[in-house]
């Protein structure tokens, strides 16, 4: 299978060609963002080696579904889906945070909780909890937003002190965030699924705020299957979930965390088709619609064509 782990096109008026930790980001004329979501995959801030088939469509066909479901709560960048795996929008300016927003104890939260920390983005979290207990309400812990490494959470105080975002605007995307998370919820519940954490990124565009990138995705997003939550709970099971944090412990597992001087394990074929069919799963559970794998002849040559395609028309 043809998995696209970089790309350099040349399309015309670039101004900026940002290769991130999954998506590679071309700026047109300081106008347009074109958006490659590749195969790659990350954790713990490291891009792991080998791309994964088809997890680029997942994630991108996802996002624009999700952010077509919800600009009713906020304007987002999305212009169009010329490929499977590439969407087109206005160019914003982005906030250097990313606003993250826990429904329930889990992941990097738990992980602080059981280290014996009670608080965390300045949000406090009660004794007694276990391992994917749902919190009261859900708690907006925010994150700096690293161009290398590792974000760094963050709480409200420090940002605004910080300048990060000014007081006002930093109002506005906690609205939207709870709303956004709201939302999220309850779409995953028509499908059975428990939307358990997620993020959600910002930009500013001629003085309007605008939701881009991704938007609950399996990469920026936890799920839990609703059915036996409560049941599995009350006997201290692990939850069945539909994220990526089994690529998470299959590396913790392998004594990987992202720390300086730790080799990534090897990642073998099983477990690549094991993970592509894990994000393909996701897709069709949290969409209700059957995956349709595009054309993987030659998937470089593809999603350049579409795009070139695309933006030749939409210039002109």
């Amino acid at each position: 299978m043809n998995a696209i782990t970089n790309t350099d096109f040349q399309f015309s008026g670039i101004t900026s060609l940002y290769h991130g930790k999954v998506r590679d980001v071309y700026t047109l004329n300081n106008e347009l963002l074109v958006m490659i979501t590749t195969d790659r995959i990350s954790a713990f801030d490291v891009v792991l080696p080998k791309g994964i088939p088809y997890k680029g469509q997942v994630l991108n066909q996802i996002a624009a579904q999700f952010l077509d479901a919800t600009e009713d709560i906020v304007p987002n960048w999305k212009i169009a889906v010329p490929d499977p795996m590439v969407m087109v929008g206005r160019y914003c300016e982005p906030f250097k945070v990313e606003m993250v927003i826990r429904g329930y104890l889990s992941g990097h939260a738990w992980r602080e909780y059981r280290s014996g920390k009670r608080n965390i983005c300045g949000e406090p979290m009660p004794d007694g909890m276990k391992e994917n207990d749902r919190f009261i309400k859900p708690l907006i812990t925010p994150t700096t937003k690293a161009t290398v490494g590792h974000d760094e959470d963050i709480s409200r105080d420090e940002i605004i002190h910080q300048g990060l975002v000014n007081p006002e605007d930093y109002e506005k995307l906690e609205t939207y965030t709870l709303a956004l998370f709201e939302r999220g919820t309850q779409i995953a519940a028509q499908m059975g699924l428990i939307l358990v954490d997620t993020k959600y990124e910002f930009g500013k565009a001629n003085g309007e705020i605008y939701l881009i990138d991704e938007i609950h995705t399996p990469d920026s997003s936890r799920y839990f299957y609703l059915e036996g939550y409560e049941e599995r709970q009350k006997r201290g099971e692990l939850q069945r979930q539909l994220s990526k944090e089994f690529v998470r412990e299959w590396l913790m597992q392998r004594g990987f965390q992202g720390k300086e001087g730790q080799p990534v394990p090897e990642m073998d074929e099983v477990l690549v088709a094991s993970v592509s069919e894990r994000y393909i799963e996701l897709f069709e559970k949290i969409t209700g619609q059957k995956f349709e794998k595009a054309d993987a002849t030659d998937v470089l040559k593809r999603v350049e064509g579409n795009t070139r395609r695309f933006l030749e028309a939409y210039i002109r």
